[in-house]
């Protein structure tokens, strides 16, 4: 289209302040517009959030209300196409109202003619067949479908979806970096980690509330008191989602600070991390990551930042299989001796954790912006 702009909506799980979808926001804008400079088209991206004005404010891009239909039908009649991008939005765990709301995104699209495009979603669990011929009917009409692991295309496989041509592509955020990195490329080595201002190892940790009796944030708790009483640290918690992580990591906090700091150790919370590169650089001062959030274990790897995964979902274990790791529990059945093993071993090993996998991760952040890519050659194409 040379010059002229390129409209595109974005929708998304976007404005409610969590962490790692706001990162997914961010990565596919950095990544669109790399891809769109390279290619001579100029995109101009169409937010949908639910706080258009804070969307807008934060990444310097149009956002309108994705719950206001007139607002959402008329930037998608203004728009060149639309890409339904990142994050677990086709699950029906959190509730039956997800699925519908991003396939009416999609189908109202399609109804107007424009392109339709999924980016690196993670899809499932799925566990209400009805839900299955819903999803068939709108990704056989889309231009390009990437999905962010091998399981989320087995599950579209067994929906009756031709999977030849769906892309397996890591998460978007795979290949989000801090601002002052953006003009080199990832052939320029290893990121360059921010010095941890602490003299303690500093181990962070996101965690959220998942088990109604709060079995695992009660192992966590007893595993990073017997691995602090053998070695003192600074214990970070890294809030992903406002407000519900922050109540979960003051549910920790309680627990163990007076212990921590018998030990010779201390305690703080991020509460102020909105941004998603703000909390990028806390997780890369990181000696050592313990995550629940998926996001949180993908900024370590970005960072390569060695992490201790809890498992609360398959996405977890997925992500984690592709960096040659494996979660040290789930949620169900953690123990506090296994937490406490982990972490001692891997504060212990850091220089051979990242040399191990620095090749696999390396990999993971140059496919990245596969999708982006594909989705401006679309439009260069078109044009």
């Amino acid at each position: 289209m040379g010059a002229a702009s390129t409209q595109i909506v974005i929708s998304g799980y976007y404005g409610f302040r969590n962490s790692g979808d706001e990162a997914v926001l961010q990565s596919i804008l950095i990544a669109l517009q790399k891809h769109a400079e390279a290619g001579g088209i100029h995109i101009e991206p169409v937010v949908l959030s639910i706080d258009p004005e804070w969307t807008s404010t934060t990444y310097g891009v149009r956002s309108v209300h994705r719950m206001r239909l007139g607002e959402v039908r008329r930037a998608i009649s203004e728009s060149s196409g639309v890409i339904s991008g990142g994050g677990s939005l086709l699950q029906d765990v959190t509730g039956t109202k997800s699925i519908p709301y991003y396939l009416g995104v999609l189908k109202l699209a399609q109804w107007m003619g424009k392109p339709t495009f999924i980016y690196a979603q993670g899809i499932g669990p799925v566990n209400r067949k009805w839900f299955h011929p819903m999803i068939k009917g709108v990704f056989r009409k889309c231009s390009y479908v990437s999905v962010r692991d091998e399981q989320s295309r087995q599950l579209l496989g067994s929906m009756g979806l031709q999977t030849g041509s769906i892309d397996v592509v890591p998460d978007p955020v795979m290949g989000l970096t801090l601002p002052d990195e953006q003009q080199f490329s990832e052939a320029a080595g290893l990121p360059h980690r921010p010095v941890n201002e602490h003299t303690l190892p500093l181990v962070g940790i996101s965690v959220r509330f998942w088990e109604q009796d709060r079995r695992e944030l009660d192992a966590l708790t007893e595993g990073l008191l017997l691995a602090s009483a053998e070695q003192p640290f600074h214990l970070r918690f890294l809030p992903f989602h406002h407000s519900s992580d922050n109540q979960a990591s003051r549910y920790i906090m309680d627990k163990l600070t007076v212990g921590i700091t018998q030990h010779g150790g201390s305690v703080s919370l991020c509460e102020d991390a909105l941004h998603p590169q703000q909390m990028l650089r806390e997780v890369g001062q990181c000696d050592l990551l313990i995550g629940m959030r998926l996001h949180s274990l993908i900024y370590a790897a970005g960072r390569r930042v060695p992490m201790v995964g809890v498992s609360y979902d398959p996405k977890i274990d997925h992500f984690l299989n592709r960096i040659d790791a494996a979660p040290i529990g789930r949620t169900a059945d953690l123990t506090g001796e296994a937490v406490a093993g982990e972490v001692l071993q891997l504060l212990a090993s850091q220089t051979a954790w990242r040399a191990a996998r620095e090749p696999l991760i390396a990999a993971l952040i140059q496919e990245a912006e596969a999708p982006a890519k594909r989705i401006v050659d679309y439009f260069h194409h078109e044009g």
